[in-house]
């Protein structure tokens, strides 16, 4: 199909597309930015500078980027930038005060509650009640301190740890020393899951719960993600969960790459525990503050707790003194009063710059609806591109194929493509080159992931356009090294 019927296609798409105004929310890097290597020297990021152009060829310099990797890293809100400045304004105004005054005409909550604030904006995002998450730390941070709190091995019994075989690296070693913290050895103690079905590891239902059956005697613990970051696959979190319940295995799910992208609902699918991060689809900004999920039943304070007894009534865990009861944290007693619920397993005050970046953010879910309303664009959004790229040269698709589950139902936003051999480092360089952001995963993939905030179906357009003209050039680099050999 020609390029401006696809174009037009693409067009009357976004046109009829009611989260269409979204995108003005967010910063969008023009071409000229994403080529330059100086810093603006204004304080205020324009989206045309001439300061941008200075070192690159790139000519139109105010386009817009196509930017297809907020499965990596959100683009910055808009918006954040005012709530940093009004953060900054309150403690440049108010110092130590700013944790307890609120201020008239001030959108943000006072330093002491901020992370209230960040709690009841994530809450319907992942489908939880308030007082069963937190917003702390960071992701690999909070699995080790869910793991510290819930992973209880009996080296004669049950003291085994499941994951899945390509995981995130952070949790493999997240395991590997929780393992040896107990004095246990990951050869014996850790499980793999794999598949014979697959050769990108994509694993189906009935390979994770044939595994959990076959160790179910021996096995504490489970980890999994959400969506795994390599394929970009969804698991089927309800049932994997209720299968680990059945062989009482607590199990705990990195969300880094759903929070934000599918709908979830931990509290109604008995989930036990999860962490995620923010900086991907929740677009809090590189490093930013993280989040945790512990389901009511796992966080209770059951006991009063008084002075004699300060230690009863609570599953054990790693304590810190943002932890501590509101009531009792500032009378600096050494008793801990956790308070119930996630927000108990705190440890030090957060990171209110942190927090203020995240819920700037999170107010632009809350204009869109609700996740179920991104969820439905994200499908559409995804499925067009897939689409787009079954309708490419014959050529051209000799030369990739998509590894990501092709249900619909078993993907978030993010289409993992697989390339031929030494096709990766010449495809990125020209994508980069035609103002085109993804990211790639050594030696062969690159993730293209439609963020249904920002990203329309003109981008999934311009993302064709550019990768036919980058396979193009790997078939051309490939081609010289032949001759040359």
């Amino acid at each position: 199909m020609a390029s401006g019927n696809l174009m037009e296609r693409a067009q009357a798409l976004d046109r009829d597309d009611p989260l269409s105004s979204l995108q003005a929310e967010f910063n969008i890097p023009t071409r000229a930015q994403i080529a330059s290597s100086r810093l603006p020297e204004s304080s205020s990021v324009s989206q045309s500078s001439s300061s941008d152009t200075a070192d690159t060829d790139v000519t139109a310099s105010s386009e817009p980027s196509t930017y297809l990797c907020g499965n990596s890293l959100g683009l910055q809100p808009k918006r954040t930038r005012t709530r940093i400045a009004q953060y900054l304004d309150t403690w440049a105004t108010q110092g130590v005060q700013g944790h307890f005054k609120p201020l008239d005409g001030s959108p943000l909550p006072t330093w002491l509650d901020a992370d209230q604030r960040a709690a009841e904006l994530i809450a319907p995002i992942v489908g939880a009640s308030e007082s069963e998450v937190a917003v702390m730390q960071t992701l690999t941070a909070n699995l080790h301190l869910l793991m510290s709190s819930f992973y209880r091995p009996d080296i004669n019994g049950k003291h085994k740890i499941l994951l899945e075989s390509r995981a995130f690296p952070s949790d493999h070693f997240a395991v590997e020393t929780q393992l040896r913290h107990h004095g246990l050895s990951p050869e014996t103690s850790m499980v793999v899951i794999e598949t014979p079905h697959s050769e990108d590891n994509v694993l189906t239902t009935y390979d994770i719960l044939s595994t959990i059956s076959a160790h179910a005697a021996t096995t504490a613990l489970i980890l999994l993600p959400g969506i795994q970051y390599y394929t970009g696959q969804l698991l089927d979190i309800p049932v994997i969960t209720a299968y680990a319940h059945k062989h009482d295995i607590f199990i705990i799910w990195d969300l880094a790459h759903a929070v934000g992208n599918v709908p979830l609902s931990l509290h109604s699918w008995d989930v036990d525990a999860a962490a995620w991060c923010s900086y991907k689809y929740l677009n809090g900004g590189p490093g930013c503050i993280g989040g945790l999920f512990v389901h009511e039943r796992n966080s209770t304070v059951t006991k009063a707790i008084t002075d004699d007894k300060p230690a009863e009534g609570y599953s054990n865990r790693l304590a810190g003194w943002w932890g501590n009861d509101k009531k009792t944290r500032f009378a600096m007693a050494n008793k801990f009063h956790p308070v119930s619920g996630a927000s108990g397993f705190q440890l030090s005050n957060p990171s209110i710059l942190d927090i203020t970046s995240l819920n700037a953010s999170l107010e632009i879910f809350q204009l869109a609806g609700g996740i179920k309303q991104l969820r439905e664009k994200s499908l559409k959004l995804t499925a067009f591109l897939e689409k787009l790229l079954g309708e490419m040269k014959e050529e051209d698709k000799a030369l990739f194929r998509i590894i990501t589950p092709l249900d619909p139902q078993q993907r978030g936003a993010q289409l993992s493509i697989k390339l031929s051999e030494g096709l990766l480092l010449p495809v990125m360089t020209e994508l980069e080159a035609n103002g085109v952001i993804v990211d790639e995963r050594k030696p062969d993939v690159i993730r293209v992931a439609p963020a249904p905030l920002y990203n329309s179906f003109v981008d999934c357009v311009k993302f064709i356009a550019a990768f036919s003209l980058a396979l193009e050039a790997g078939r051309k680099a490939k081609g010289s090294k032949g001759t040359s050999s």
